[in-house]
């Protein structure tokens, strides 16, 4: 709804602010906008992006600043972003596990982080619809057991099960079977119903085994409420973050209790690509002089998470956002290998 000439201010604006953090003024808006007017016209135009919520003026001097509005002007229709070169997605690509999806989830969360500098997080996997593929059972001792059990996507999870009693191989041989024979190609969440109504059909003496693969089984569907977080102390080095002490409290509270951050990634479910939450947009106090940028992965072609970053509102927008983008599609990739 602006003008061309508007347009080209309030980017050169954002632009400056966040390449020096300073209020800019009407000669710095002269001298890189590449616009031939004059300061009395760019402060014309300053007045009516002010009146207009695009940008405010500091009491303590004469240059503008962007709002959340001016910044959400500027990431929806003003922003040019360049693609990451080849090299650097190459390098990218052999940061990124491929052996475990706790590997994988967890490398990306490093990777986002040190290459914005800023709080990278990604939300584990969705587990709900993840179907049993394999289940053995090994005898370690006497009275410990290695519970084997695999997914349809290859995860591997391992447990060492304490028994009250001695199991011989064919009791576990028996269980395995049981298992493999009802359960595999089943949901994870389906184990316990499925166990419960044929225990009937078992002996009463391997029914705790039975158990400790429903257990396991619940374990990992819980998984898909928990998420993985690297480099919350780089926000300390942003002085527009660190200065405010009650608002960084509150703000390692939330990455510590981390329910709301699931809350918001979830809606980063929904969404075909990068989102975007600028200050108050995302609905979290914590999060008012922030800004969040979010995408899916997916895993053979379905959505199963969101990762992103959070860094202040003053971030170079135009940079962060394809590696968020990149490594959500690496992720992917390595998670449908």
């Amino acid at each position: 709804m602006l003008n061309d000439r508007s347009q080209i201010l309030l980017k050169t604006l954002v632009e400056r602010y966040i390449a020096d953090g300073q209020p800019v003024g009407s000669k710095a808006l002269q001298h890189f906008s590449g616009l031939d007017i004059s300061s009395a016209t760019i402060r014309n135009t300053m007045v009516d992006l002010e009146n207009l919520g695009f940008v405010a003026s500091p009491h303590t001097s004469a240059g503008r600043v962007p709002t959340v509005l001016g910044y959400r002007l500027f990431v929806d229709s003003l922003l040019t972003v360049q693609a990451l070169d080849q090299p650097t997605m190459s390098e990218l690509s052999e940061q990124l596990p491929i052996d475990s999806p706790q590997r994988s989830v967890a490398a990306a969360s490093q990777i986002l982080s040190q290459l914005t500098q800023f709080a990278g997080l990604v939300q584990s996997p969705r587990r709900h619809d993840l179907l049993l593929k394999h289940i053995e059972f090994m005898q370690l001792s006497e009275r410990r057991v290695l519970l084997i059990l695999v997914t349809n996507d290859g995860d591997v999870q391992n447990r060492i099960l304490q028994t009250e009693r001695i199991f011989n191989d064919s009791e576990l041989t028996e269980a395995a079977h049981f298992l493999n024979e009802y359960c595999a190609g089943k949901t994870l969440s389906a184990l316990s119903h499925i166990v419960q109504s044929e225990l009937v059909r078992l002996k009463s003496d391997i029914v705790s085994l039975m158990n400790a693969a429903v257990a396991v089984g619940a374990e990992l569907t819980r998984q898909n409420d928990s998420m993985v977080i690297a480099g919350e102390h780089q926000l300390l080095g942003f002085g527009d973050l660190s200065s405010n002490v009650a608002r960084m409290r509150q703000l390692f509270a939330l990455f510590e209790q981390k329910t709301a951050l699931l809350q918001l990634l979830d809606l980063g479910n929904q969404a075909n690509g990068v989102k975007i939450y600028i200050g108050g947009e995302s609905g979290l106090a914590p999060l008012d002089e922030c800004s969040v940028i979010t995408a899916p992965y997916r895993v053979n072609g379905e959505i199963v998470g969101t990762l992103g970053v959070i860094g202040p509102t003053r971030m170079d927008y135009e940079r962060v956002i394809p590696i968020v983008d990149i490594t959500a599609q690496l992720l992917s990739t390595a998670l449908s290998l």
